[in-house]
């Protein structure tokens, strides 16, 4: 199902983008009902739309017509969030959002495979972790900026996705009583992604528990503006053979930052050997 609906999730975003003519710095769409292409539990979808239409990201919202499924779609500006991100000197990766449907897409896949508990990292509005709430997982959001800190508080109303305004990298994880986590790593391996998994790791490694145990999300790219790794796997293969992990699956998925791309976000999922 996940792959199926991550898939479907592309060819609509393809969709939307051919159509779109609209001039917004970032925009996202959700379907309004579950259909054969999104079999959303209606209560979960509903979620999913409270969390667009309280965020403040978003300044306006439309109903769309895409491919035969009828959605919202919004529109919104970060660059306050961006630019306030930012400015913190250790600062690894700055706010750029996955989209919220991505987001669930991921929960989901964590929840199929066993985890526990979504510690989303550098988490931004905290969309991972509040969609991992919405499917019944524990969740965790750590994020450094105050603002945005403030913004997931402001979003907490019927799902507690537990923010914490804190360093990622020194932040304790073993406070949290965690007993099968998949860590979410945001940025992109060049884009400071690298630097933020290293320090947790380097966190987690002296419980051998807790790292063994553990799953990994990273957000990959395929995009030639990048440095590509020796190892590929959307710039993380060096890192994931480094540390003795084991990939699990490769899942593209829309991003803010991947929507006029040709090729999708890659979300690589991998775990210790």
């Amino acid at each position: 199902m996940i792959e199926t609906l991550a898939k479907n999730l592309v060819n609509l975003k393809n969709q939307f983008v051919s159509d779109y003519d609209g001039t917004s710095q970032i925009q996202e769409l959700i379907p309004i009902s579950k259909s054969e292409s999104f079999p959303i539990n209606e209560s979960e979808l509903n979620l999913l739309h409270e969390f667009a239409t309280k965020n403040p990201i978003y300044y306006n919202s439309f109903e769309k017509v895409i491919d035969d499924i009828s959605c919202i779609v919004y529109e919104g500006d970060i660059n306050k969030y961006w630019l306030n991100s930012i400015q913190h000197d250790s600062s690894h990766a700055p706010f750029s959002p996955t989209w919220i449907m991505s987001g669930y897409v991921i929960s989901l896949f964590a929840k199929q495979n066993g985890y526990s508990e979504i510690i989303d990292v550098g988490s931004g509005d905290g969309r991972i972790a509040y969609c991992g709430g919405i499917i019944g997982m524990e969740s965790y959001s750590i994020e450094l900026d105050e603002l945005l800190v403030n913004l997931q508080k402001s979003l907490t109303t019927h799902v507690n996705f537990n923010p914490n305004c804190f360093d990622a990298t020194q932040f304790d994880y073993s406070s949290l009583n965690l007993t099968k986590p998949l860590f979410c790593i945001g940025g992109l391996a060049q884009m400071g992604g690298l630097k933020l998994a290293t320090g947790i790791l380097n966190k987690i490694m002296f419980d051998s528990n807790l790292f063994h145990n553990s799953g990994w999300a990273f957000a990959g790219t395929l995009s030639k503006k990048y440095p590509t790794d020796p190892k590929n796997m959307a710039g993380w293969g060096s890192f994931v053979e480094n540390n003795n992990m084991q990939f699990i699956e490769n899942i593209s998925l829309p991003t803010a930052w991947s929507f006029r791309e040709s090729d999708e976000t890659q979300y690589i999922f991998a775990k210790p050997l």
